[in-house]
């Protein structure tokens, strides 16, 4: 069965060094590649049914505008022979990156390392931390 390699990204200089090292293994084992890029989002609790419409309208745009802003990645990597899809979704990113994991067969989360405050995120990162912690998959969190 071959494995599926997800990778978070957000175009930043960590998830570039994760998605080339997630590449390297998918290349290896004959896997395929699955870009998640998560805009998080936070629910309000009270909106006018107007404030709503505006919400959803702005959400609408932002997916299609990160959807052309991971298709470029996506068609780099095809060209290289590699199986590759992608999702953009709102949420929660360990939530929706343990979500992902689940629905793929035999599949292994990739995340860059990025530093943060305090010192648990300067050696892991928010995110890498909390989905080795909670994901139901193998998780690599790359320097």
């Amino acid at each position: 069965m071959a494995s599926t390699f997800i990778v978070g990204f957000d175009g930043t200089d960590s998830c570039k060094r994760a998605l080339d090292f997630a590449v390297k293994c998918a290349n290896a084992q004959g896997g395929a590649i699955h870009l998640v890029h998560i805009l998080e989002w936070s629910p309000y609790t009270f909106l006018s049914k107007e404030e709503l419409r505006e919400r959803h309208a702005r959400k609408v745009e932002e997916v299609a505008a990160a959807e052309k802003f991971i298709e470029p990645t996506c068609a780099e990597l095809r060209q290289s022979g590699l199986s590759v899809t992608s999702e953009v979704r709102y949420g929660n990113p360990t939530e929706l990156m343990c979500e992902i994991a689940k629905t793929q067969d035999n599949a292994q989360i990739f995340v860059g390392r990025k530093g943060a405050s305090k010192l648990k995120n300067v050696l892991v990162g928010s995110l890498g931390l909390s989905l080795v912690q909670s994901s139901p998959v193998p998780v690599t969190v790359v320097p």
